[in-house]
């Protein structure tokens, strides 16, 4: 099994006759993603040429791609200026999940976007946010596909390349994933950790987690304490930031220590008092899970 995404993922890509779209397009699709239908408004009626003799459909507007094709799933490689507006199009669609990408959307403009897509039932990931993958099943996002291998582990992170370590450091040492998740690093996401831990608790497949996170917000804090309450399967956890000053920004938007709950000090505690081992370095994460599940 996986979580969010598997081999009956129907992809629509927003914008996929742009640089990073198309790029991203032929990726995803020869990986084995079933990538059904593109939107570019004024360009309907054309079709994308993808490897592997795979032709998608470009429609100008979601609800159409949707109908047609019967899309499950958007990904939006929108600029930020219009990414809000792409969201609430494929909110609006019928589509349960949206992936969106973009980095650099305004937060009052997610604001609203996630609102919607709330009062819709529609789980979005991100914004700013590498996507998801389910190895051997399938990707969305810009996650690489050759670090991956099909497993027992699941991951999520607020972190992209952090993330791509860990994955890495995993697949190297023989621990499979069921799903690796990047959740996105700005101040108002949609899908959180807590949703993620949900989901993996109630995947079968899926027998321990490695959760990611860094400075900024209470978001860990809280994930943390799920663990503790809510989770029969091992966690691992690391942090990134250990030596950010405060009050810099660190990356990504949201990685700004603006209180002590912030720091990275304060959120390693909060994981050891709620069970969770904490690795120093990202290297440290495979023995720390091979420790906790043996």
């Amino acid at each position: 099994m996986a979580i969010f995404i598997d081999a009956d993922t129907r992809l629509v890509v927003q914008g996929i006759t742009g640089r990073d779209g198309s790029f991203h397009t032929r990726e995803m699709i020869e990986y084995g993603t079933q990538v059904v239908a593109g939107v570019t408004p004024g360009k309907g009626g054309q079709t994308f040429e993808g490897p592997n003799g795979v032709s998608v459909p470009i429609f100008n507007a979601m609800d159409e791609a949707v109908s047609t094709t019967g899309a499950n799933t958007s990904v939006i490689y929108v600029p930020p200026a219009f990414a809000a507006d792409a969201i609430l199009e494929a909110a609006d669609s019928g589509v349960g999940l949206v992936v969106a990408i973009t980095e650099g959307v305004p937060v009052l403009d997610m604001a609203r976007a996630h609102a919607f897509a709330r009062d819709r039932g529609v789980r979005v990931l991100g914004p700013n946010c590498p996507g998801l993958i389910s190895p051997g099943k399938s990707k969305v996002g810009i996650l690489p596909g050759q670090i991956v291998a099909e497993g027992p582990v699941g991951v999520v992170s607020r972190s992209g390349t952090l993330t791509y370590e860990a994955v890495f450091q995993l697949t190297s040492a023989g621990l499979g994933q069921t799903t690796c998740v990047g959740i996105g690093g700005d101040p108002l996401i949609g899908t959180n950790f807590i949703d993620c831990l949900e989901a993996f608790e109630a995947d079968n497949d899926t027998t321990a987690v490695v959760m990611i996170g860094e400075i900024g917000g209470t978001d860990e804090q809280e994930a943390a304490v799920f663990v503790s309450e809510k989770m029969t399967k091992p966690v691992v956890g690391f942090i990134a930031g250990r030596t950010a000053p405060p009050g810099r920004r660190m990356g990504h938007a949201g990685a700004i220590i603006s209180g002590s709950a912030g720091t990275a000090e304060e959120k390693i505690k909060t994981f050891e008092e709620n069970g969770i081992a904490v690795a120093q370095r990202p290297a440290d994460i495979v023995g720390l899970l091979q420790a906790a599940t043996n």
